[in-house]
């Protein structure tokens, strides 16, 4: 597990009939503040402030192919060749982070394969060097960008 301080990170959040939603950077548009997408923005927060990831090379919430079925990643950042670099999925702070969580990013790497997963609820996180799949890396901090 890897620990990561959201403590003096800013949303950017407005009351909108009765229902608080929050500015997506990258989407560039207000969204519904969910507990999950609450997790999400922290962590978008904390990649674009603190460690400095390029907002233009990242992605939330797009739709992908996933076998004959949709879904959508959380977020994916990817590298200067836009290439899929880190893949996240966020879960809401009361689900706990489980192999059935993993799974669900496996699914979504099947599609976009890249290089690191991270996992987080708000309260754990996780990542790991995803390189070699027969020998995956739990690591103790965030990669650096564009290592």
């Amino acid at each position: 597990m890897i620990t990561l301080d959201f403590s003096d990170l800013h949303l950017r959040l407005a009351t909108n009939s009765g229902k608080t939603t929050v500015f997506d950077p990258i989407r560039k548009k207000w969204v519904s503040l969910t507990p999950e997408e609450h997790v999400r923005q922290y962590l978008l927060q904390y990649l674009l402030h603190r460690m400095d990831y390029p907002a233009s090379l990242i992605a939330v919430e797009k739709k992908i192919a996933v076998g004959k079925m949709a879904r959508r990643f959380d977020l994916t950042v990817f590298d200067r060749e836009h290439k899929p670099w880190l893949l996240a999925e966020c879960k809401e702070p009361e689900v706990t982070l489980s192999e059935e969580t993993l799974f669900q990013l496996l699914h979504y790497h099947r599609a976009l394969p890249c290089r690191y997963w991270l996992i987080s609820n708000g309260h754990q996180h996780f990542c790991a060097d995803a390189r070699d799949l027969n020998h995956i890396h739990w690591m103790e901090e965030l990669p650096v960008y564009g290592l």
